[in-house]
C-alpha cells in the first residue's frame, strides 16, 4: 500500500532490524510451513541494499541499530566464538553506510551480538572478541529465551530452553557480563515476562532492554486469545517497567507470533489499520514506562508480514500524534541514541 508520509522531517533511528541470509532455513521447511517461515519467505536475503532501500522510503531514518539474528556465524571458529563473525559482517556494512556515499545516513551505528551467557565467567572472552569486532560500534547483547510448552507457537527456528533467564548458569553468565556496561536486549514471550522481571530486579545495575512490547501471543494455542490475556500481559508490563534499569521497544506486533494483523505477509494494510491493531499495546507500555524508556522499533523484515516499511512508521507516527514534539524526538530517535550510546548521529534538535 502507498502512502503520503507524515511528519516526513522527524528524525528517526530505527533501534532494531536485522541482517540475514536465511535462503537455507526456507528452504529447509516444506509446506506447511510454520507463520514465521512464511513472514520471513519474502525477504529471506535482507543484507545492506534492502535495509538501504526500505529506509529511504520517505522517512527520515538518520540511522539504525542492527540486531543479533544468528546470521552470518564465523563456522571456523569454536562454538562460543561463532557469533564473532555476525558482528564483523555487520561491522562491514557499517562502514559501508559511514563512508560518505550514502549522505548522513548511518546505518548500524550500533549493533547488538549474541553470547551465550550460560558459560558463566567464561563468556568474558567472546564479550571481548565481539567489542574488539565491532571496532567502536558493538554495544551490547541479546540472548533470547522465548519458549513455550505449545512447540506450534514458536516452530522450529526458536530452541530457548524453559525457564533460561532464571538458571544458575544463564545468571553467573550475566553476573560476568555486567562487568562490561553494555546494554543487554531481551526477548520472550508475553507468558514469560514474570522472568525478565526477576532478571531485572538480580541485576539493577544492568541496562535491560524488552523487545517487541513483551511478546502478546495470538498464534497456535494462543489464537483468538490476545484480548482475555491482555489484562495480564498489561499488570507485567506496569510491573517490569518499575525497575528503572529497563527500557522498552515499542513494535515487533505485526510478528506472526503476536497476530496483529492476523493475516499476512504483507496483506497490504494501510497505517491506520495497523495503529488500531497497535494501539492497546503501544500505549500501555509508553504509560508505564515513559517517553524517556520507550523507542519505536521497525524489527524489519520481520515485520514485514503486517506492514511496509512506510506504512509501519506512518502507524507510530499516528500513535505519537497526542504527543509532544520532546516526547517524539524520545520515542522515535532520542530513547534509543542514549541507550544504545549514538547521540553524536542525532542531528542538532
Amino acid at each position: 500500500m502507498s502512502e503520503d508520509i507524515l511528519e516526513s522531517e522527524l528524525p528517526i533511528i530505527d533501534p532494531h532490524h536485522h541482517l540475514w541470509d536465511l535462503r537455507p532455513l526456507v528452504s529447509a521447511f516444506p509446506e506447511p510451513r510454520h507463520d514465521f517461515i512464511e513472514a520471513i519467505a519474502g525477504a529471506a536475503y535482507y543484507t545492506f541494499d534492502q535495509l538501504h532501500a526500505d529506509t529511504h522510503t520517505g522517512h527520515n531514518i538518520v540511522g539504525t541499530v542492527f540486531m543479533e539474528c544468528g546470521a552470518f556465524y564465523d563456522a571456523s571458529r569454536d562454538e562460543a566464538m561463532k557469533p564473532v563473525g555476525e558482528v564483523e559482517f555487520v561491522n562491514g556494512v557499517a562502514a559501508q553506510g559511514a563512508s560518505g556515499l550514502y549522505g548522513d545516513y548511518r546505518p548500524c551505528a550500533a549493533i547488538v551480538g549474541h553470547a551465550d551467557l550460560t558459560l558463566g565467567d567464561a563468556v568474558k572472552p567472546v564479550i571481548e572478541a565481539l567489542v574488539a569486532a565491532g571496532n567502536g560500534r558493538f554495544k551490547g547483547i541479546r540472548h533470547a529465551a522465548a519458549w513455550d510448552a505449545d512447540p506450534e507457537v514458536l516452530g522450529p527456528p526458536f530452541h530457548a530452553p524453559e525457564g533460561l533467564y532464571g538458571s544458575d548458569e544463564f545468571r553467573a553468565g550475566m553476573a560476568a557480563y555486567a562487568e562490561y556496561g553494555l546494554t543487554f536486549d531481551a526477548w520472550l514471550l508475553e507468558p514469560q515476562l514474570g522472568d525478565v522481571l526477576d532478571l531485572a530486579r538480580a541485576f539493577p545495575d544492568q541496562q535491560f532492554i524488552l523487545d517487541h512490547c513483551g511478546t502478546p501471543l495470538g498464534i497456535a494455542s494462543y489464537r483468538g486469545k490476545l484480548h482475555e490475556r491482555f489484562d495480564s500481559w498489561r499488570r507485567s508490563i506496569h510491573a517490569i517497567a518499575e525497575c528503572p534499569n529497563v527500557a522498552v521497544k515499542l513494535g515487533g506486533l505485526a510478528m506472526a507470533f503476536c497476530g496483529l494483523p492476523d493475516e499476512g505477509p504483507a496483506k497490504g494494510y494501510g497505517s491506520e489499520h495497523v495503529a488500531g491493531l497497535w494501539r492497546p499495546y503501544i500505549e500501555t507500555c509508553i504509560e508505564a514506562f515513559g517517553a524517556d524508556r520507550a523507542m519505536f522499533e521497525s524489527n524489519y523484515p520481520v515485520d514485514r508480514w503486517g506492514a511496509s516499511y512506510p506504512v509501519l512508521w506512518n502507524a507510530f507516527k499516528r500513535l505519537a500524534k497526542g504527543h509532544s514534539a520532546e516526547e517524539k524526538r524520545a520515542l522515535f530517535a532520542g530513547t534509543a541514541a542514549r541507550i544504545y550510546d549514538i547521540e553524536h548521529i542525532l542531528p542538532d534538535a
